[in-house]
Order: C-alpha cells, then sequence, then structure tokens
C-alpha cells in the first residue's frame, strides 16, 4: 500500500483517496460477507466429500485470501472468518464463532508480545479497562450461547455486519465526500 498515492483523483468536487479506496473495498467486503450469511441458509459442510488434502487446500486458500484481504483493509478478520468458516467449510455457526475469537485473540497475543521489547508506550490502565470489558463479554456470550441457537445467530450476525458496512459506505462516501 505505501507505493499507492494518498490522492487517487478528484472529480467533482470529491477528492477520492487511498484511505476512501480501502474504506470502500472493506464495506463491500462486508455487505458481501453479510448477504450471504442472511440468504444461505443451508448448514450442509460445503468440503465434506473433499479429500484430506482437498480440505486442506481448501482451508489453505481460504486463510491465505481472508489474510490478504484483511491486510489489505487493515482491520481484523473475523467478519470474513466467520463467514468463510460458515459457508466455505460448513462449520456450525458458534463453532465458527469461537475459532475466530480464539484466531483474534492469538494475532492480538503475538501483536502485543511484539511491542513489548520496543518502545511503544503502553496505556496499561486503558489495557485493564477494555479487557475487563473484553472478558465481561464473553462470560455474557458464552452464557447467552445456551439460549440462542446457531440458526438465529447466523442471520443476525449477517444483518449486524451489513447495516454495519453500509453505514461505513454513508460515512466515508456520503458524509466525509472523500476527504
Amino acid at each position: 500500500m505505501p507505493i499507492v498515492p494518498d490522492e487517487l483523483f478528484v472529480l467533482l468536487n470529491f477528492t477520492f483517496t487511498k484511505d476512501l479506496l480501502i474504506m470502500i473495498v472493506f464495506s463491500i467486503l462486508m455487505i458481501a460477507a453479510a448477504i450471504s450469511m442472511i440468504k444461505n441458509n443451508s448448514s450442509e459442510n460445503k468440503i465434506s466429500n473433499l479429500s484430506g488434502v482437498a480440505k486442506f487446500s481448501v482451508l489453505v486458500i481460504e486463510g491465505i485470501v481472508v489474510g490478504f484481504l484483511t491486510g489489505f483493509v487493515g482491520a481484523g478478520g473475523g467478519f470474513l472468518i466467520i463467514p468463510a468458516l460458515v459457508l466455505l467449510t460448513g462449520l456450525p455457526m458458534k463453532i465458527a464463532v469461537g475459532t475466530s475469537l480464539f484466531i483474534i485473540a492469538l494475532k492480538s497475543i503475538i501483536g502485543f508480545a511484539g511491542d513489548m521489547g520496543t518502545d511503544v508506550q503502553i496505556d496499561w490502565i486503558f489495557l485493564a479497562i477494555f479487557t475487563s470489558i473484553s472478558v465481561s463479554g464473553m462470560l455474557i456470550g458464552s452464557f447467552l450461547l445456551r439460549y440462542i441457537s446457531g440458526k438465529k445467530l447466523k442471520p443476525a450476525f449477517g444483518w449486524f455486519v451489513l447495516v454495519t458496512g453500509c453505514l461505513i459506505i454513508i460515512q466515508n462516501v456520503f458524509m466525509l465526500g472523500g476527504k
């Protein structure tokens, strides 16, 4: 991304920037993932008929694509990992959410550990508050998991991601005007 100029072009007093491009791609990915989560009611495993090597290949390609896309947009991959796991591998929604959270936690721990040996200033109070709220949310989510079926969770997650993606487009394109 460093080779992409900050300002891509100007059209009728609308400046199309690199940041705007990234946010539009991000929101389009969110909307596409959301629509697939909302409309796809099939829970059958998409790769169950493949051989072990083919299954592994699908998962590797899925990981590379999700990694590339999340690296491009600079955001965590939860909104892409969950739909990919549910739709491409047929993983149940509850397992996909847990797997996604584990991946995000692992990436966060590795990133945090990498910052520990540098001159990065860590706001320990903020970190403690954020961690406390996160752990509380996990405990509440674990409790609620007993009462919410995966079939209801999948479209609910899709609608949440769809609304968020639409709000990102509205904020970045219509309200900020590209800059």
